[in-house]
Formats: structure tokens, sequence, C-alpha cells
């Protein structure tokens, strides 16, 4: 069984980049360029991991997380916020709401394979 992740990023350079890496390793990957169209894909396809972006426009990548969390059967998907934001609030933020990682970008094609895995597991 292949498993199948979710990016939801507003950056398309970034997108194609974490697909490539993650498709080179057998991973399904479906991207979206914002939060309401990543939810509506999450519901409708469902995901075994989600890497989120949290600076987005019109949705950020906190208040998605947010909505992810209260739907019906995917409560407990693991989300991982993979962003250029280093800032401290949204590094707690992340921690608070149970992200169950935080990579800031750019990050090397090694160490995100290394904490998508252990995020599968």
């Amino acid at each position: 069984m292949f498993e199948k992740i979710l990016v939801i990023d507003d950056d398309v350079m970034s997108q194609k980049h974490v697909e490539k890496i993650l498709s080179s390793e057998g991973y399904i990957v479906d991207t979206r360029s914002e939060g309401f169209s990543g939810i509506k894909a999450l519901v409708q396809e469902k995901a075994d991991l989600v890497l989120l972006d949290i600076k987005m426009p019109e949705q950020d990548g906190i208040e998605t997380f947010k909505q992810i969390r209260t739907l019906k059967g995917l409560e407990d998907v693991p989300i991982i916020f993979l962003t250029s934001s280093g800032d401290i609030m949204d590094v707690t933020t992340a921690a608070v709401l149970g992200a169950v990682d935080y990579i800031k970008k750019p990050c090397h094609p090694e160490e995100l394979l290394k904490r998508v895995k252990k995020a599968l597991e």
C-alpha cells in the first residue's frame, strides 16, 4: 500500500520541490495551493499525512489546521508544518495545536524524508 501525502502550500515551486522528493520515494503526493481546497481534497480523497504551510493568503495554515481537527474521521491525521516562517509564535502555536512536527523551509531532502517517515510510523 502506498502512503498518500497532501501538500498544502501557496508556493508552486515549493510544491513541486516537495512532490519530487516524496514521489521519488514512492509516496503518492497531492498538492493544493490554499487551505480551502486542501481541506476539500482531504475530505474527499483522504491522506495519510498533511504537509501544511503557515503563511498563505485567504486562510493561513493555522486556521486550516484548526478546521481539519474538527472534521469527523480526520481528527488524528498527522500534520507537519512545512513553512518558511521561523516566527517563535508560529512554532509555539503549532506545538500547542498538536502538529507532529515543524520543518523550516528550505529543508534538505533527506531531512524531509526522515521526518515524514517518522510521522507516518
